[in-house]
């Protein structure tokens, strides 16, 4: 087949959605001159771009398939197959939300208080759609970036900014006063490209272990050797993703014990299993799970 188009963002996923290709079992080496980026797949070409446009380029088929954020498509209008949903658990703890914002001390408590107003945002062409909705009618203003100063300084009397926990809004004196989307990564596809078998199988194979990538992340594996006679202890104590595997050791009454773990239970657990005569405990950790 011809090599699969897929776009990774530019900016501040960058970097995670390397990371996470290469836990996936793609090294994609980017160089800073260049959009498109060396990946160790024959099948595969990587380009770079805004989330922003990636939608864009996907229906258009520049793009075979990408990642971007679910706003950006709505923004853009864009009629792409949403193939799934992914979410960086290491890059965003919080939903992304785009959220209506305005001075702490504003009278404005509600949308039909924005009648007449200005607001500034990224997220034009959505948040025109947002209002016209609910028969108010606002102007909005493209924000190239500091959204948050539009109001602060008169420019605007509201903005619609993204934000995970609402602190940096708050540590510019403003308040929220309504959540208009909750917005995560998706991994979306050309219509077209999507009804060929071979790039259709391509995306599906990304999709599969891009998605055990994330399943991974905040996961650990745990081997252990155990006496038989304490293995209900062992297992009465030990959280597990699916039933622990226990194995006979060799001319032993022993057992050896394995399971997956989220990370953050391993320093309680460790001790607890010890307790009941669990030995030669490893950790390690883990690329993917599926």
């Amino acid at each position: 087949m011809k090599k699969l188009k897929f776009g990774i963002p530019k900016g501040s996923l960058q970097k995670a959605t390397v990371h996470l290709f290469e836990k996936s079992g793609w090294k994609i080496t980017v160089n800073s001159r260049s959009y498109f980026p060396d990946v160790n797949d024959d099948t595969l070409e990587i380009s770079i771009c805004r989330a922003q446009e990636m939608s864009r380029y996907v229906e258009n088929g520049t793009l075979d398939a990408g990642l971007t954020g679910r706003d950006w498509i709505e923004e853009n209008e864009s009629d792409v197959l949403v193939v799934d949903d992914l979410v960086y658990s290491k890059v965003s703890q919080n939903p992304a939300r785009w959220v209506l914002a305005v001075p702490s001390d504003s009278d404005i408590r509600s949308l039909e208080d924005l009648q007449g107003k200005k607001i500034a945002t990224e997220l034009v062409q959505f948040t025109k759609r947002y209002f016209s909705e609910r028969n108010i009618e606002v102007q909005v203003e493209f924000s190239w970036g500091a959204t948050e100063a539009k109001v602060v300084s008169g420019l605007a009397d509201a903005i619609v900014e993204v934000t995970e926990t609402g602190s940096t809004i708050k540590a510019h004196g403003l308040k929220i006063i309504h959540e208009l989307m909750t917005t995560n990564t998706q991994l979306i596809a050309n219509r077209e490209a999507y009804e060929d078998p071979a790039k259709r199988a391509k995306i599906d194979q990304i999709c599969l272990l891009l998605k055990g990538a994330l399943c991974a992340e905040g996961m650990v594996g745990l081997k252990m050797n155990v006496p038989t006679k304490r293995i209900e202890d062992v297992m009465a104590r030990l959280p597990s993703l699916n039933a622990p595997t226990v194995a006979g050791l060799y001319n032993a009454n022993w057992v050896s014990v394995e399971t997956v773990v989220e990370a953050t239970a391993v320093r309680d657990l460790i001790p607890k299993l010890m307790e009941v005569g669990a030995e030669g405990i490893i950790e390690y950790p883990l690329n993917k799970v599926i």
